[in-house]
Parts: structure tokens; sequence; C-alpha cells
């Protein structure tokens, strides 16, 4: 299968192990990764913030550049969520925005629905001897609906030992822009759930969206927990022979 990559913003600039991640679980799986180099940014933090035509125009740019993917992959339920539940709504009726949309938003995946859904495959032949908890982004949660698609990608890695994060479901306060409009709401929120992921005694979190992964590990990193944060992806192309670094 012939699979885009949609890098993100936060993981091209912060995070690229991610991306590479990505890319080499996949060719392991035998698809073919491509990097369409027109692309930018989805609009998510210009559409949350009310610069709507802004975002329209990073909507446009993003369904003229991926038109041709038979499959759109995107390692952030948020960017993800962006672009299927929000896109739909920037343009008018019947506008070609909008008609370029429904083409293009079905075909937006994250990784956790192309791998179960598309691909059908829940062993990837991963290799991951940590104890690991995992905390389901809102966006990932309640948008994307992922349901236990990542429980079972990671149940199926050897070496894992999955542990349950109470309270998992509660958000971690990132919320992109909320956390610079309301920090100090967005601080308390998490802390609670480094609290919780620090209880659970597991070396490893994990998550689909590493902006939530920021956050929560800087509030573990200050607290001195002795948990790192890894996004799914990592874990997923790690193997014997190449190792995720945590």
């Amino acid at each position: 299968m012939r699979i885009a990559l949609f890098i993100t913003c936060l993981n091209d600039t912060l995070f690229p192990r991610t991306g590479k991640a990505v890319v080499r679980l996949l060719e392991r799986l035998g698809h073919k990764v491509v990097f369409p180099e027109d692309q930018t940014c989805c609009g998510q933090m210009h559409y949350n913030t009310g610069y709507r035509r802004d975002a329209q125009r990073l909507a446009v740019r993003f369904v003229e550049t991926f038109a041709d993917a038979d499959a759109v992959l995107v390692p952030s339920g948020s960017c993800a969520a962006m672009v299927r539940d929000n896109y739909p709504r920037l343009g008018a009726p019947g506008s070609r925005l909008d008609r370029a949309a429904a083409e293009v938003a079905p075909r937006v995946l994250d990784l956790t629905e192309l791998l179960v859904d598309v691909l059908g495959v829940t062993d990837v032949g991963a290799y991951f001897p940590h104890t690991v908890t995992y905390h389901p982004t809102c966006h990932g949660l309640r948008l994307l609906g992922l349901g236990d698609r990542p429980y079972r990608l990671l149940r199926a890695v050897r070496g894992l030992e999955l542990v349950e994060l109470a309270g998992a479901r509660e958000c971690c306060g990132f919320g992109g822009t909320f956390a610079v409009k309301n920090p100090d709401v967005s601080a308390a929120m998490g802390a609670d759930k480094a609290r919780r992921v620090a209880d659970t005694g597991a070396e490893v979190l994990c998550a689909v969206d590493n902006s939530c992964l920021m956050h929560i590990g800087g509030t573990l990193e200050r607290a001195r927990a002795g948990v790192r944060v890894v996004h799914l992806a990592e874990i997923l192309a790690s193997t014997e022979e190449e190792p995720a670094r945590i």
C-alpha cells in the first residue's frame, strides 16, 4: 500500500524520532511511505484560536497536497481529528473546499486505525521489554473514537507489560492553545495526570499525541518521577535488533 505521511508541525520540529519510527514500522510491514514536500500545517491552532480564514487557507493546501494519496497517516490524534472533524466545517456547502475535504477526510488515519482497520494487523513484530501505561488523549478518545485499538497493539508487543492507568479518560490539561490561555488550570490538570501515571509504577507512558506526552512528560520530569514518555509509533517500531531509545 502507498501511504502518505503527514508529519505535523510538532513532530517535525520537536519529535522527529516519531516520524522516523512510523516509516521504519510501515516499511517493515511491506508498505511504501511517501512524504509530500508541499505539506505545512493542518491549521488546528489557527482554527481553535479564531483565525478561520488562515485555517481555511491551510485546509485548502492540505487537501490539494494529499488529494491523490491512498491513505494519509497522521501520527497525532489531534491533527487527524482537525482534518476529519473540522475541515467539513470550514468550507461553505458545495464549495471547492467542502467537496475536497469530503473526499480526503475519510482517508486521513491515526496510526492505530491504519494498522488495525486498514492493514488488519495487531502484532507488528515489535519488542519492547518495559512496563508501559497508556494515556488515551482527548482527540483520539472522543473525536477519532480509537477505542481499544492502541491497547490491542500494545498487548501484542513482545516483552511489554501493560499496566492500567487510573482516571485514564481524564484530560491531561494540554489542549494546545488552552495551555497558553489557561496556564494554571492546565498545570493543575497535568499534575493530576502525572501523579496517576507515577502511581502505576510503569517505566514508560505511551500515547498517540506527542503534544500531550510533552505536557505530562515535563511535569513528570520536574517531579523526578523516573517515568519516560514515548509515542506509540516508537514502541511499535522497536525490535530486538533496533530497540527504541527511552
